[in-house]
C-alpha cells in the first residue's frame, strides 16, 4: 500500500481511507506484504495509526528516516486537535501512534530493500519537504515508480527531485498542478517581500499560514534575509515549539538539504533565525504590525484558523496563502473569493483583509510532471493526488505527447494494465564470442544492423534460466548426436557447376564457396549436387541439401535458384 493519509476537508468517518476496500472482515496483514510512506505531511501518513492500531496490520511500514522522526510529532499535533479540543471520539491514541512507529523500517536513498522473496524497494530523492522520497517497486520483471509529492525545482532550503532512467510498467504521479506552468521563481520571492513590506508599513498584520516543516523553512529563510537586508524591525513570529523542532530536524538531516545549505552549515547554520521568535497566543490582539507564521497550512483548524477569525474583520491585514489548499477547508473558500465563512458553532467570519495566493507551493508543475515522465520512460502513467478536470487535460497531454496510457482512476476504481514479460537467459562468455565470430546471415548482408542466430539448448535449474552450447549438453548427459538435414530437389537452366560456382562466390563473398573434384559445391555445411550425370539440354535437377544449424542460408540459396536463377547469373 502506498501511503495511508487522511482527508483535510472532512471531521467525520470521511476523513480515513475505506479499507473496506481491502477487506470487510479480518486484518490487513493477509492482504497487504507492506505500506510505503513517502513523507510526513498528513494527507500521506495521517491515518498510518487508524490502519495499523485499529483496523489492524502487523506488516512492515517502509519510510525514510525524517519522515520516521518527524511523523509521530505531526501525528500527535493532529490527535491534540481533534480529540483534545474538538473532542472527538473514534480516534487513534498516543500509544497507538507509538505502537505504530515501532513497525516502521527505514530506508536510505538508492537502497534497495528486499521486502520479501519477489518484491524489492528502492528511495530515491524527491524534493518536496525533508525526508520526501519517490519509491520504485519491483515484482519480477515487473516495476511501479510511486512519486508520492515530488518537486523538480531546488528551492532555498531543499534539491530537486532525481530517479535513474528506470522504465517502469506503470508511473503513478501525483498531479496538484496538473495545469500550471509557474513563473519564476525570483518573481515570486520579489512579489512576496514586496507585498508584506507594503502591509507592514502600513502597519498591517500578514498571517501566512503553513504546515509546521518545509514551505515554513524556506519562507523564513527568506523573510530573514530580507529583514537584514533592510534592517527591518517589525516583529516576525513562528507558533511556538515548532521552530525549534524544526531546527533540530534540519540540523539532524542536514543531508537532505540543498547543496549551498550543506556548504555553509559549517559557518552558520541558516534555520538558525534572528529576526524569527516563538508566538504566544496572547500576542494575537497586540497593536501594531506584525509577521505570523501559523500551522496549520490550510486554515482548517488550530492556531492559523484562530488568528485568522480574530484578524479577518480589518481591511489593513492581509492573509498569503502560500500553498494548495484542499477543496472544502477555509483556505480553499477564501482563495475562492468567498466573504462569509461558515464555521462551527453557527459563527460567521467576515472577510475584508487582503487574501493574496502565491504558489510557494512544493509540488510539481505541470511542466516538471512532463519532465519526470521524459526521463523515467514509464510504459504506463496513473496520475492522481489531483482534480478531475485538470487531470483530464493533463491526460489528453500525456498521451499526445509520449504515446503511453494514461489513467486516472477514482477513488474504488481498479485498472487493469497488461505488461510483456521480459525474461533474462544467461548465456556463457565464450559460447557468445563464438557466435558473435561467425559470419552475418544472407538477410543481413545488406543491412547496417546485423543480427545473429544463436544455436544452444535452454536449460532450467533453481529457476534460473540458461543457454548453453549443445555439445556441452549433449555430453552432459551422455546423448549421442543427431544431425538434421533438410533436403529438396529444384529444376534450373542447363548450366556447368563451375559457371555456377563463379556466380555464387560472387553473390556469397563473406562466406567459402568449394568446388568439389566431384563436381559438388559446398557453402559450410549447404552442399549443391547436380542430380544427373549428364546434362542435357532440358532442365537440370539440382539437388540442395542442408544442416538445420543453417537453415537461413539453404533455404536462401534454395529459393535464388528456383525464383531468381537469371538475376544470380547476371551478377
Amino acid at each position: 500500500m502506498l501511503d495511508c493519509g487522511m482527508h483535510m476537508g472532512f471531521n467525520d468517518s470521511r476523513r480515513f481511507p475505506d479499507f473496506s476496500y481491502i477487506t470487510r472482515s479480518g486484518k490487513l496483514t493477509e492482504h497487504l506484504d507492506c505500506v510505503i510512506i513517502s513523507h510526513f505531511h498528513l494527507d500521506h501518513c495521517g491515518a498510518l495509526p487508524y490502519m495499523s492500531e485499529m483496523v489492524g496490520f502487523d506488516g512492515p511500514i517502509y519510510m525514510t528516516q525524517p519522515t520516521k522522526a518527524i511523523c509521530p510529532i505531526l501525528l500527535e499535533d493532529y490527535r491534540k486537535i481533534s480529540v483534545e479540543r474538538k473532542g472527538e471520539t473514534n480516534f487513534f491514541t498516543s500509544a497507538m501512534i507509538k505502537d505504530c512507529m515501532k513497525k516502521v523500517i527505514t530506508t536510505n536513498l538508492h537502497q534497495t530493500i528486499q521486502v520479501d522473496n519477489e518484491l524489492e524497494i528502492k528511495a530515491y530523492y524527491a524534493g518536496h519537504v525533508l525526508g520526501a522520497a519517490m519509491y520504485h517497486i519491483k515484482v519480477g520483471a515487473d516495476s511501479v515508480v510511486y512519486t508520492g509529492d515530488f518537486n523538480m525545482t531546488p528551492d532555498r532550503h531543499l534539491g530537486a527531485a532525481w530517479i535513474d532512467k528506470c522504465r517502469p510498467n506503470m508511473l503513478i504521479t501525483e498531479s496538484t498542478y496538473a495545469t500550471t506552468i509557474r513563473d519564476s521563481k525570483r518573481c515570486r520571492e520579489r512579489d512576496f517581500l514586496q507585498k508584506v513590506h507594503e502591509c507592514v508599513e502600513k502597519g498591517g498584520k500578514v498571517l501566512i499560514p503553513v504546515f509546521a516543516l518545509g514551505r515554513a523553512q524556506e519562507l523564513c529563510i527568506l523573510l530573514e534575509t530580507f529583514w537584514e537586508r533592510m534592517n527591518l524591525k517589525v516583529p516576525i513570529y513562528f507558533t511556538l515549539g515548532l521552530t525549534e523542532k524544526a531546527n533540530h530536524y534540519y540540523k539532524l538531516f542536514i543531508t537532505w538539504t540543498n547543496q549551498k545549505i550543506k556548504e555553509t552549515f559549517v559557518k552558520r547554520n541558516m534555520f538558525e533565525f534572528q529576526h524569527i521568535k516563538g508566538f504566544d497566543r496572547n500576542y494575537i490582539n497586540n497593536p501594531g504590525p506584525m509577521v505570523v507564521f501559523a500551522t496549520p497550512g490550510m486554515l482548517h483548524a488550530g492556531l492559523s484558523l484562530q488568528i485568522f477569525k480574530q484578524w479577518a474583520n480589518n481591511e489593513k491585514n492581509m492573509v498569503i496563502m502560500p500553498g494548495y489548499c484542499v477543496a472544502g477547508t477555509v483556505g480553499s473558500q477564501i482563495l475562492n473569493g468567498k466573504k462569509k465563512i461558515p464555521i462551527e458553532n453557527g459563527g460567521i467570519i467576515d472577510v475584508k483583509l487582503s487574501v493574496q495566493y502565491m504558489s510557494f507551493s512544493a509540488h510539481a508543475d505541470a511542466k516538471g510532471i512532463m519532465q519526470l515522465i521524459r526521463h523515467c520512460e514509464p510504459k504506463n502513467v496513473v496520475l492522481v493526488h489531483g482534480e478531475a478536470g485538470k487531470m483530464k487535460f493533463l491526460k489528453e497531454k500525456i498521451t499526445q505527447e509520449f504515446g503511453v496510457g494514461c489513467f486516472m482512476p477514482a477513488n474504488g476504481q481498479s485498472i487493469r494494465v497488461e505488461s510483456k514479460p521480459s525474461i533474462s537467459v544467461d548465456m556463457p562468455l565464450n559460447l557468445l564470442k563464438r557466435t558473435m565470430a561467425q559470419k552475418g546471415e544472407l538477410s543481413d548482408l545488406l543491412s547496417e544492423k546485423r543480427s545473429k542466430q544463436f544455436h544452444g539448448v535452454l536449460v532450467m535449474s533453481d529457476d534460473k534460466l540458461r543457454i548453453e552450447d549443445p555439445k556441452k549438453v549433449l555430453n552432459d548427459l551422455d546423448i549421442k548426436d543427431h544431425e538434421i538435414r533438410f533436403t529438396s530437389t529444384v529444376s534450373i537452366p542447363p548450366v556447368s557447376m563451375e559457371v555456377l560456382h563463379t556466380q555464387l562466390e560472387k553473390m556469397l563473398s563473406d562466406h567459402s564457396v568449394l568446388l568439389s573434384p566431384d563436381g559438388s559445391i559446398l557453402i559450410g555445411s549447404v552442399l549443391l549436387k547436380c542430380s544427373t550425370d549428364e546434362e542435357e539440354e532440358e532442365d537440370l535437377k539440382m539437388l540442395v541439401s542442408w544442416s538445420y544449424q543453417e537453415e537461413e542460408l539453404g533455404s536462401t540459396l534454395f529459393h535464388t535458384l528456383k525464383n531468381n536463377f537469371d538475376s544470380l547469373m547476371q551478377l
